[in-house]
């Protein structure tokens, strides 16, 4: 880290890095020098990157002590590097990777640290205590609305130790080539959705009746027990088909999946907070609306607390495969053993070729905001997002709707979009989101917790009430990676007790879930 006496400031992450980002909120002015003397050539805005050498046609340019692309004309020392001048370099190859060579560094284990959470029968803890009523196709998200509104007015006040009431809508469920391979990946990925520890153990399905995907199947591990719009209707019921001949009308429709939410209400109503250990924590860590800072200050305190909480014997997912497909070689190192390693490779394989079926690639990422912030591409941005995952051993790799099998860093294997990787994290079964953003975003899930970490003090000044925890500190030498690593990790405690609220809770601004679909629609 360079800086003058004034300001401006920029930052170096590596001593190899022949560029650095701009820190001060105005960005650098023509004319303007740093402290080692270099003038600069041209503006470069907040977040931008400066050369702090002459770079020729073809020279390296180096962030992060990595490659991130190739100067695409000569830019003189002190001129702004961008993505008009910059040539992406070729994504790592998947068969030539270190596998499993880095031994895990040693580490004392985190004790002492726990949350107040809710254990459900099945062993999962929840950070929350909400009633979920998953759907098996489009056709009923409409009467679902109009039922979670009516719960909410008319039960939840009856329920105290109930937060919340959500309907799983979804695009799915018909239409669609049910018996694909590739279907395989919506379908696990509503029945685990289904299974978030926050939804308490109790499993609530409303279909239509017609469609393909049946909702018996979103309850095949547990028994199927059908409600009957009738006296003596079945109380542990949880499955309801719009079209059962014993409805007369939406009244009744109405009437009948509000019976069956009150008997679910009931028993979610007798569960109590409970002190549990860090090691019941399922933390999913995610990023949007990125920016050249991302990977400076938020992910970095970020992948901190990510360490912390592994220590502690906690759950930490990372994922979005094209946000560290350019960053493989620094990951497969990392893997417990081979077989992880090599998983880690299959999933990056698999998406490379879905991108491909679909005529782009990984370069398809980069967004409009995420070059307005100062990054360039793909590959700037993968080597900031995957410093979310911190240093700890990755133990293992799950592919897209698949549940987390083990306790410590694992690779959730998800695209990079956010609402669809949200939607995917919380079938894994997290209990509780860290998002990042440079650039912001009013992005939260309706069941569980996000707490949204700022990357720039810019941004969390002026979204002061959408914003959770300002980690521009950190380029403003207010505080460390450590001592926002820190804050972080307790901020996350404080959350998953029920101590705190996030603030798009407060706002009650929610995603819709997004399924990922890689197979056919008919």
């Amino acid at each position: 880290m360079t800086q003058d006496n004034q300001s401006p400031r920029v930052i170096r992450i590596h001593p190899s890095d022949n560029v650095a980002v701009a820190v001060a909120q105005g960005g650098l002015a023509v004319g303007e020098r740093l402290d080692d003397g270099i003038e600069l050539q041209t503006h470069v805005p907040q977040g931008h990157k400066v050369a702090l050498v002459a770079l020729a046609e073809g020279d390296a340019v180096i962030r992060y002590g990595e490659v991130i692309g190739t100067a695409a004309l000569a830019i003189p020392c002190g001129g702004h590097v961008n993505e008009t001048n910059l040539l992406m370099p070729t994504p790592p190859a998947l068969d030539d990777l270190p596998l499993a060579t880095r031994p895990a560094p040693p580490v004392e284990p985190l004790e002492g640290y726990t949350f107040e959470g809710f254990r459900n029968a099945n062993g999962s803890v929840g950070t929350q205590n909400v009633l979920g009523i998953t759907t098996s196709v489009q056709c009923v998200a409409g009467i679902v609305d109009h039922v979670v509104q009516r719960i909410k007015r008319e039960l939840l006040p009856k329920f105290p130790n109930v937060d919340a009431v959500v309907g799983l809508n979804h695009s799915y469920g018909c239409g669609v080539a049910i018996n694909a391979p590739a279907a395989v990946v919506p379908i696990r990925t509503l029945k685990h959705l289904a299974q978030n520890p926050n939804f308490g153990d109790d499993v609530m399905v409303i279909g239509l009746g017609c469609e393909k995907l049946q909702p018996s199947t979103l309850v095949d591990d547990q028994p199927v027990r059908i409600y009957e719009n009738t006296e003596a209707a079945d109380p542990q019921a949880n499955v309801l088909s719009l079209q059962d001949e014993s409805f007369e009308g939406f009244d009744d429709m109405v009437a009948g999946i509000m019976a069956m939410a009150e008997r679910h209400l009931e028993h979610l109503d007798k569960r109590q907070r409970e002190t549990c250990p860090v090691s019941e924590l399922v933390v999913g860590m995610q990023c949007g609306g990125s920016d050249a800072f991302s990977g400076l200050t938020a992910n970095p305190a970020v992948g901190f607390a990510t360490d912390l909480i592994v220590r502690a014997g906690g759950s930490v997912m990372f994922s979005e495969v094209t946000e560290v497909r350019d960053a493989i070689h620094l990951l497969t190192p990392r893997a417990i053993d081979s077989s992880v390693a090599k998983a880690l490779v299959d999933q990056m394989a698999w998406y490379d070729d879905y991108l491909s079926q679909g005529q782009t690639d990984r370069s398809a990422n980069t967004s409009p905001g995420n070059k307005k912030g100062g990054l360039s591409n793909i590959v700037e941005k993968a080597l900031g997002s995957v410093i979310k995952s911190g240093n700890s051993p990755i133990i293992d790799v799950i592919g897209p709707g698949e549940r987390l099998r083990k306790r410590g860093l694992t690779f959730a294997a998800t695209p990079a979009s956010d609402f669809i990787c949200g939607t995917l994290q919380a079938a894994a079964g997290m209990n509780l989101q860290v998002f990042t953003t440079g650039r912001g975003t009013p992005y939260n899930l309706p069941m569980t917790p996000v707490i949204k970490v700022s990357s720039n003090s810019t941004l969390a000044r002026r979204w002061h009430d959408l914003i959770d925890l300002d980690a521009g500190r950190i380029a403003t030498g207010e505080s460390s990676i450590e001592e926002m690593g820190w804050e972080l990790f307790q901020l996350i405690l404080d959350v998953a007790s029920g101590r705190r609220r996030v603030a798009a809770d407060k706002l009650g601004l929610y995603n819709d879930l997004v399924l990922f679909n890689p197979a056919p629609v008919t």
